[in-house]
């Protein structure tokens, strides 16, 4: 088939030597499995290609091409530990290129009422901590913190200074007394669950890293902020939901509480900088609620 990267995937990388190419890489990957392709995820996702293709068995498979910053080694070996359990099963894979099951990417838990997907979220994402493999080369989420709180205190200008200071402090605290060491997914919220054949939700997308369950955590809690920031009870939606997840995942609700922070503010000051304005803006406000 005629080759075209997304549209986002092109804007979000630009000219980079790996979008240019990504046409070669695809059509190697393509021979090697011997596949017969539909179609190209689109508008798919801002750091890599998904396309839809068949097994020579006529199975139905995803096939995803990843450039090396962002880690698809570390993906393929967090798949591997995981093995199908709460995520999606890795069939094949090498140098940046993954053969993965084939979930419905149409549909996820963010297609269902809130609470049903909070629900089948947190029941997905349990699934999934685990003991790292021995000889691991995941990092860990102090080091990933650190450099993103470096990053957080050049920028401080893009939030309220006082929310700056405060989630700066709380990622102090929080990476300096982790309570255990395990195999999270990341990046864990909604959109990263899509339905699946083999049991109903699948996790997919994960930026693996070594650390405490709050941390995997906290991106799930500030999900459909925007209808949290237009509901009259936002601030203490917020705050109940905090303490929900906690209970139902048996987490620290404080450390949940604190993981969320940072992440937010992060996440929304690093928008601001960006020039996406309005989403940093929902996320710092909703940060100034916890």
């Amino acid at each position: 088939m005629a080759f075209e990267p997304p549209r986002r995937l092109v804007r979000a990388l630009g000219d980079s030597d790996w979008l240019g190419q990504l046409p070669k890489l695809f059509d190697e990957a393509v021979s090697r499995y011997g596949l017969d392709v539909e179609r190209v995820m689109a508008p798919g996702g801002r750091s890599g290609l998904v396309a839809l293709v068949r097994r020579p068995d006529g199975s139905p498979a995803a096939l995803k091409i990843a450039p090396p910053f962002a880690a698809p080694e570390l993906e393929r070996a967090a798949l591997a530990r995981w093995d199908g359990f709460g995520a999606v099963r890795l069939l094949d894979g090498y140098d940046g290129v993954l053969l993965l099951e084939r979930l419905h990417p149409e549909v996820s838990v963010r297609s269902l009422p809130d609470s049903k997907a909070l629900l089948e979220a947190a029941g997905t994402v349990r699934r999934l901590w685990v003991e790292p493999p021995a000889g691991h080369a995941f990092g860990t989420v102090a080091d990933r913190t650190a450099a993103q709180a470096a990053a957080l205190s050049a920028r401080a200008d893009a939030g309220p200074p006082g929310l700056v200071a405060a989630a700066l402090a709380a990622r102090e605290e929080l990476a300096a007394t982790s309570p255990e060491l395990l195999l999270l997914h990341g990046n864990f919220r909604q959109g990263k669950v899509l339905g699946g054949d083999r049991v109903p939700w699948l996790a997919v997308g994960p930026e693996p890293v070594v650390g405490e369950r709050a941390y995997d955590v906290a991106r799930l809690v500030r999900d459909r902020v925007e209808d949290l920031v237009a509901s009259a009870s936002g601030p203490s939606a917020a705050r109940r939901r905090v303490n929900r997840l906690a209970d139902s995942l048996d987490v620290d609700p404080d450390r949940l509480r604190g993981w969320t922070l940072f992440r937010a503010v992060e996440s929304g000051t690093r928008a601001v900088a960006c020039g996406r304005g309005t989403e940093g803006e929902l996320a710092l406000e909703f940060a100034g609620w916890l």
